[in-house]
């Protein structure tokens, strides 16, 4: 149940509904610019885009921050894998579990990946200067942070 006036509540709920709305626009570009230039999938592309910015992983650690299954992580990992876009090895305290990290190559495919997202970012929000794009960034990171303690506390939602 909630807490808040009703106009909060009205306010929370658009909230969600646009970031719903954000989430389906970034995957409409995807799906826009994988179609046009095919090769490595989108969903690929951001398990790369996750390994760059966490740095070498076990696949259970990315499957856990992406919150999806293990089999899709492997998935993933096998595609990128075969087009030599990460590295593999054991790791040092467990040889039956791996370590990935991005590859040379695989940075290669993250630079043309982050070039069409910049060009796409940079027409989407031309009228928007970078105070305002960092301000929202770090409402969003904010936002995402309490987002996951709440699931991690699991809530249970009532219907009424």
């Amino acid at each position: 149940m909630s807490s808040g006036t009703e106009s909060e509540d009205d306010a929370r709920v658009e909230l969600m509904r646009e970031l719903k709305t954000s989430s389906q626009l970034q995957h409409a570009w995807l799906m826009q610019v994988w179609q046009s230039n095919p090769g490595l999938h989108p969903a690929a592309a951001m398990l790369l885009s996750d390994l760059a910015k966490f740095g070498e992983s076990r696949p259970s650690d990315v499957a856990k921050r992406r919150m999806v299954d293990i089999s899709v992580v492997s998935r993933q990992i096998a595609q990128l894998s075969a087009a030599g876009l990460i590295d593999r090895r054991p790791a040092p305290e467990d040889g039956r579990a791996s370590l990935i990290s991005v590859s040379a190559r695989g940075q290669e495919e993250l630079l043309v990946w982050r070039g069409r997202y910049l060009d796409f970012m940079t027409h989407a929000l031309a009228g928007w200067d970078a105070d305002q794009v960092t301000d929202l960034t770090q409402r969003l990171a904010a936002m995402n942070e309490d987002l996951r303690k709440a699931l991690a506390t699991e809530v249970k939602c009532e219907v009424s």
